[in-house]
């Protein structure tokens, strides 16, 4: 398959792992705060930022033989980076789908450091989907 052809199949499997993930994640949020239906939640605007995590590939392909300290560390700023930018152009438009400005360690409202490990572990298992089958 050629490289477009990739990176499109790659893109809608990140769209659709990072919607799953975020589901569990919410829903596991329910949980902590005693609500036993496990409500979960997410945003359509939330497929395509996800998607995005296909360009960890060539990320991936540079760091490879590297600690996964560093591999997970630089996926992490990669998302931190992603989800500011997206989340700032959505914001000006009234389309956010996220607030985190009543977070202890947000910054401006659209990234919470304390999310770090998440996106650590998140990165890393992008990593794994992301270069099965791709080298």
């Amino acid at each position: 398959m050629h490289t477009l052809g990739m990176m499109k199949n790659k893109f809608v499997l990140c769209g659709i792992l990072g919607w799953c993930m975020e589901i569990v994640f919410t829903g596991l949020g329910s949980l902590r705060r005693h609500e036993h239906n496990l409500s979960a939640h997410t945003s359509i605007w939330m497929f395509p930022i996800y998607g995005m995590a296909c360009f960890l590939l060539p990320v991936s392909r540079l760091l490879k033989g590297r600690n996964f300290l560093v591999r997970g560390g630089v996926y992490t700023c990669c998302i931190f980076g992603t989800e500011y930018l997206c989340g700032s152009l959505l914001k000006q438009h009234g389309a956010c789908p996220w607030d985190y400005s009543r977070a202890k360690y947000n910054v401006r409202g659209l990234i919470r450091l304390d999310y770090a490990p998440y996106w650590f572990a998140a990165g890393l298992i992008f990593e794994k989907i992301l270069r099965k089958d791709s080298g």
